[in-house]
């Protein structure tokens, strides 16, 4: 998810919790709820750069428990300077173990988002370069997101209201709404994951034109929680269509468009085999190869159909790989899909 999203649910976890949190805590809770994020600047340093560190190191388990303390820790020496400089005050002091729980709260919701994403994190980074995905929530979702700015902006309208009027808050400013808020998201990202089983039941039952499918996955659209991309590899070939899954809407796997695979070569296994493209493999869904070959030996494009061609996301990505005549690498490189051509 962007980092917007992230800091929302951050705020809103802080209003459930407000009678609970400790000083700082709204604070620990935002700070800690996008800290992963901040590997999107290995985008400066180029797509292969991004691809071996956005939503791997920092979004790691291992990493998260590094994160989770070093915030805390942050937080605390902050909390000790501010009570030495100011010994008068009526600040309760901050105990690392309270810091340590809000912060592990942050980064698990973080964690927990862009699980349910259609990208994915590498869990076990640095141990194993696995790319685990839900596949529930598109990376912009404008549904989840206007639910959760009007469960944080409401609240404000009607203590306004209620000011105005001269009524006075009988509870903490927020939580019954930020409580509210929170189960309707769970309810969003359930009745997602159902809509995400359908699609993905529905692409399983069919052949397509004669042949049944090996593999099949759907991935969401921002547009609509009922439209879904749907995608089936079979034995020759990948199988992408646009699903709709409201009521009474046909499913026709004839509508399919057709990607054929590369036939198996040693030129195909050679270009696979490069450092570059197992990179890309271990992170691509339905990978597709296209190869030109030349007098002076061959030319490699490996794509991931789970993209539409359309897609402009830094996440859209492509490999391209050279191999001389006689199969040796001669140059292989990352790009982003949006410039692939350019």
């Amino acid at each position: 998810m962007e980092i917007l999203t992230h800091a929302l649910v951050a705020l809103l976890l802080a209003r459930t919790g407000q009678r609970l949190l400790p000083r700082y805590g709204t604070a620990m809770l935002v700070v800690s709820g996008v800290a992963a994020d901040l590997d999107f600047a290995s985008y400066l340093g180029g797509p292969a750069a991004f691809l071996r560190i956005h939503r791997g190191g920092l979004h790691s388990v291992p990493c998260s428990v590094v994160l989770v303390g070093a915030i805390a820790l942050a937080f605390c020496a902050a909390a000790r300077r501010h009570t030495a400089a100011n010994p008068h005050s009526n600040f309760r002091p901050l105990s690392f173990v309270q810091a340590i729980a809000v912060c592990a709260f942050g980064v698990v919701a973080h964690l927990l988002l862009d699980l349910a994403n259609g990208i994915g994190v590498q869990l076990l980074w640095p141990f194993r370069q696995r790319w685990t995905a839900w596949n529930l929530l598109s990376t912009l979702d404008p549904w989840l997101l206007a639910l959760l700015v009007l469960g944080l902006l409401l609240p404000e309208v009607f203590r306004l209201v209620s000011e105005e009027i001269g009524e006075r808050a009988k509870r903490p400013r927020g939580q019954f709404a930020a409580i509210i808020t929170l189960l309707l998201v769970l309810i969003y990202v359930a009745t997602r994951a159902g809509l995400h089983s359908r699609a993905v039941d529905e692409l399983n039952s069919r052949d397509y034109r004669g042949v049944p499918p090996l593999a099949a996955g759907a991935f969401p659209s921002a547009l609509s929680p009922f439209a879904w991309r749907g995608l089936v590899s079979t034995d020759n070939a990948i199988e992408v269509i646009e699903m709709s899954l409201t009521p009474g809407a046909d499913f026709d796997p004839d509508r399919a468009a057709r990607h054929y695979k590369p036939e198996d070569s040693a030129a195909l296994q050679a270009a696979e085999n490069t450092p570059a493209a197992k990179t890309f493999l271990r992170y691509a869904r339905f990978p597709l190869a296209s190869f030109e070959r030349g007098d002076d030996g061959y030319r490699f494009t490996l794509r991931d159909l789970r993209f539409a061609s359309s897609d402009n996301s830094a996440d859209n990505l492509v490999v391209g790989v050279e191999l001389s005549a006689d199969l040796r690498l001669v140059r292989e490189e990352f790009r982003y899909a949006n410039s692939a051509d350019r």
